[in-house]
């Protein structure tokens, strides 16, 4: 009695896995010969990054095995490879382009919310957009509470609002009102107090001579003892800078 049955042969198009494993090795054999001759000591040298050849191993044997896959199953294994790819050369771009990012944020906060101010020049100056108003509004760390100052070169002295000098933890009620001061509102007292810190930003500045209102005030003032102990300041067309 014949037996016309074949036996079973492996699908088409498929090699025995070793095989795989096998072209992979001799690439990977012919990448670190390259490499050695090209970058002595980049194995893990001097030369080039420590661990290149170990990545280089896991790289190779990953794509045997996705070569089988591929053989597999092609269609999809090939979409998911492009999903990966994508998603991979997203970060490439991400990573390289991180620091134009960061720029192009810091214009828009800086848009929206003037007050906090961009750090420009190396992280040494920090510029401010004028609010609304046509003032110039600049965040402060102040003793470790965070201020908003209206800027004024006419002020001689940082003065605070009594609400302001109250967040900093000054009694109102015990300070000495002995300072005069002449404004378009008529003569006020005022109280002299010394701030520990004034920050804005990397502009740290110690000791800061200032003056706590007597009356109620929108906000306090950003003045010359203050601006005059930093590096300069200047302001062109819409922007106030602020140098260490």
């Amino acid at each position: 009695m014949n037996d016309d049955t074949e036996p079973d042969r492996p699908p088409p198009g498929r090699g025995p896995l070793w095989l795989w494993l096998l072209g992979g090795a001799v690439v990977l054999g012919a990448l670190l010969w390259w490499l050695a001759d090209s970058f002595p000591g980049a194995a893990g040298g001097d030369g080039m990054p420590a661990g290149l050849t170990y990545n280089l191993i896991w790289l190779v044997a990953l794509g045997a095995v996705l070569m089988v896959r591929i053989r597999a199953r092609p269609g999809t294994v090939l979409k998911q490879a492009a999903i990966w790819v994508l998603i991979g050369a997203g970060l490439i771009l991400a990573y390289s382009f991180r620091d134009d990012v960061a720029a192009l944020k810091d214009r828009i906060v800086a848009e929206l919310l003037p007050h906090q101010g961009r750090v420009i020049e190396d992280g040494q100056a920090v510029v401010f957009r004028r609010a609304r108003g046509g003032h110039f509004i600049v965040e402060a760390d102040v003793n470790g509470v965070t201020i908003p100052f209206l800027v004024d070169t006419g002020a001689s002295d940082l003065v605070l609002s009594p609400a302001d000098a109250q967040r900093l933890g000054f009694d109102l009620a015990r300070l000495r009102y002995d300072r005069v001061f002449i404004t378009a509102n008529g003569r006020v007292k005022a109280a002299s107090v010394m701030l520990s810190t004034v920050a804005i930003g990397p502009i740290v500045v110690h000791n800061v001579r200032a003056s706590v209102n007597g009356v109620a005030m929108e906000g306090s003032l950003l003045g010359l003892s203050f601006l005059d102990r930093i590096g300069g300041y200047r302001v062109k067309g819409n922007t106030l800078t602020l140098l260490p």
